[in-house]
C-alpha cells in the first residue's frame, strides 16, 4: 500500500480512536468518501486488507494502525 494511503489510514484510525475509544472497529471503507472517486486506491487498500492480511470486514482501529506502522 502506498505511503499516502498509509498516512490517510493512520489519520482515520487516530480520529476514530480519539472519538470513540480504543475498542472502536472500522472497515477499509472508512478511509474513503462515500463515493467511488478513486477506484484504484480503493482496490489497493482492499487488496492489502483482504488478500494480503486476510482481515475480517471490521477490525479494531488500534490493530490496523499498529499493522500499518509496523508495530507487532
Amino acid at each position: 500500500m502506498r505511503d499516502s494511503l498509509k498516512l490517510k489510514a493512520i489519520e482515520v484510525c487516530n480520529a476514530k480512536i480519539e472519538k470513540k475509544g480504543s475498542n472502536v472497529g472500522l472497515s477499509f471503507y472508512a478511509f474513503f468518501a462515500n463515493k467511488n472517486d478513486d477506484p484504484e486506491a480503493l482496490m489497493e487498500v482492499a487488496e492489502w486488507w483482504i488478500m494480503t492480511h486476510k482481515l475480517d470486514h471490521f477490525e479494531k482501529a488500534v490493530k490496523i494502525k499498529k499493522m500499518i506502522e509496523g508495530i507487532p
